[in-house]
């Protein structure tokens, strides 16, 4: 059998190489950087329209200062492991003491290195994009929009981990950084400036072909330049006049006076973003996480012990007492004896925010119910405190499943989104439950986290999402009973196609209208291959306890 060599090993001998070099004095001099001067101010968006833009990342798209740790923490935490990340945290204090562009590599070094490329890949297309939007500067990003063709580039960031956000939620055509070499799908180090920049210089021919370097030989037109204040002249060769005819810098006066890119401002809505972090983990942030894991643990396993062997009456004061917030809007909430009409149980429908909806609608009710489920994992069904009918994808089979459940009684719970969401969206409305002909009672729920995310798309992670979820320090769950809406079957007695999708629409929209969320017509499937790049698609397994 031949042995892996550790991921943290190859990581820790390249990082004590580079910091040996450093303070031995030997400063590695490469293409990736010319000494020029910029010429202020800033252009208007006008003259941007219709040119090609080389962009600073960290000096025009992000508002600076920009801090680099929470992007590498994040890296190292989400595809790395919690290990990984506290030990780039116990180095930081170390890694201070480097310049910024050896700092910067070194982090590189210690968060990715040993790491799978695909994974890694994935973070930065799943993870990452939601922290640099939050970070992004509204002035840089408008700039970026204005231009015919932009290629950013980043001195601080490996191309990888940048690419998905940029591409995808800025729009530009081409992404210059610190290039990370791979070995057989495995992150092996950082590339030599040269190499990177070698690297750069080809990726900007193919795309551009000779228009980007001509432009600074061409009488009108050409690429425009937009580099940081931090720069202090020393900046990226791509802002040389051999590649931009002009080059602006934008002062620290100027900077300070940048907005924050809000929501309604996002090039594309981000509906769905992964990731078990739900705060930009900075030092002291990051510090604080994993002061409070033990605790975060002790809570987890208390709330999940409670939740299970305590009456429903109970869990309200139980739960408060250890910091989860719960709020039952005063509403329409049904009677917990009144029965679904006809001797059955009541169908209830609510969207999904995480997979301790189900349990959530049971607590605000005070009695059992049964949830139907899809991808909920062997163990997660096991220490469930609360029935669960497994869907099996064929229509006709879980139609008649879901209609033997309030056949005999029983309250039947569906998530018809089939996923769950963590953006203020409402994903598509399967209209199965609208087949069934019951009386439909719609329930609006919300969740709030402050340092983990209860959800995930990993399938080897996916049984840990509950846990995650009690793990914050203050959880909080909204629930709110809306008005019943009819379902009733058709003249032919099954009710059409067309009146379920009906139906189903009409329950999504009273949810988001009583939620304040955006309805959209994405779907499990979508949410996956953006995030996952899979179809969501999980094995069969054996039928569910009853």
């Amino acid at each position: 059998m031949i042995m892996k060599p550790s991921s943290l090993s190859k990581p820790l001998l390249a990082l004590c190489c580079l910091l040996l070099r450093k303070l031995a004095g030997r400063h590695h001099r490469g293409r990736m950087a010319v000494t020029t001067k910029p010429s202020p101010p800033p252009p208007p968006l006008d003259k941007l329209r219709g040119r090609t833009l080389v962009i600073d990342v960290e000096g025009w798209i992000l508002r600076p200062p920009v801090s680099a740790f929470p992007y590498f923490m994040l890296v190292a935490v989400e595809a790395g492991g919690f290990l990984r990340g506290l030990l780039l945290l116990l180095l930081y204090p170390l890694l201070c003491l480097l310049g910024d562009g050896a700092r910067a590599r070194a982090m590189a070094t210690v968060a990715l290195v040993g790491l799978e490329e695909k994974e890694v890949d994935r973070v930065g297309r799943a993870v990452l994009p939601k922290f640099f939007l939050e970070a992004a500067a509204a002035e840089g990003v408008a700039a970026a929009r204005a231009a015919a063709r932009v290629v950013a580039v980043s001195a601080t960031f490996p191309r990888v981990m940048v690419d998905g956000f940029l591409r995808e939620y800025v729009g530009v055509d081409a992404i210059v950084g610190p290039e990370v070499r791979s070995v057989g799908g495995v992150l092996a180090g950082m590339e030599d400036e040269d190499d990177a920049a070698e690297m750069a210089a080809k990726r900007v021919r193919a795309m551009f072909g000779a228009e980007l370097e001509a432009a600074g030989k061409k009488d009108g037109g050409g690429a425009v330049g937009l580099v940081g204040a931090a720069s202090s002249g020393r900046v990226h060769y791509l802002f040389s006049p051999y590649y931009c005819k002009e080059t602006f810098a934008v002062s620290e006066a100027d900077t300070s006076g940048w907005r924050p890119l809000t929501r309604d401002d996002y090039p594309r809505p981000l509906v769905f973003h992964d990731g078990r972090l739900a705060f930009a983990p900075t030092p002291p942030a990051a510090l604080a996480m994993y002061a409070f894991l033990p605790l975060a643990i002790a809570l987890a396993v208390f709330r999940s012990l409670a939740l299970s062997l305590l009456p429903y009456r109970a869990c309200f004061p139980v739960a408060a007492l250890t910091g989860v917030h719960y709020r039952l809007v005063a509403g329409h909430a049904p009677d917990a004896a009144q029965g679904g009409g006809g001797g059955g149980g009541r169908l209830y429908v609510c969207n999904h925010r995480t997979l301790l909806d189900p349990i959530a609608v049971a607590t605000a009710l005070g009695k059992a119910v049964t949830a139907v489920t899809y991808s909920l994992s062997p163990v997660s069904e096991m220490i469930a405190p609360i029935r669960t009918a497994r869907l099996t994808r064929d229509r006709e089979k879980d139609r008649r499943n879901m209609a033997a459940v309030l056949a005999r009684g029983d309250d039947l719970v569906v998530c018809p989104e089939g996923t769950t969401c963590r953006e203020e969206y409402l994903l598509r409305f399967s209209p199965l439950f609208a087949e069934l002909g019951a009386a439909v009672s719609p329930v609006a729920l919300d969740t709030r986290v402050g340092m983990f995310y209860g959800t995930s798309t990993a399938p080897g992670a996916k049984w840990m999402d509950p846990f995650y979820f009690m793990m914050n320090p203050r959880p909080a769950y909204r629930v709110e009973f809306l008005p019943r809406a009819d379902a009733s079957p058709g003249e032919n007695g099954g009710g059409g196609r067309g009146d379920s999708i009906g139906v189903a629409n009409r329950v999504q929209r009273e949810i988001g209208k009583a939620l304040g969320f955006e309805l959209t017509g994405l779907t499990r499937k979508d949410k996956y291959m953006m995030l996952a790049g899979n179809e969501g698609v999980v094995p069969d397994a054996p039928p569910s306890k009853h």
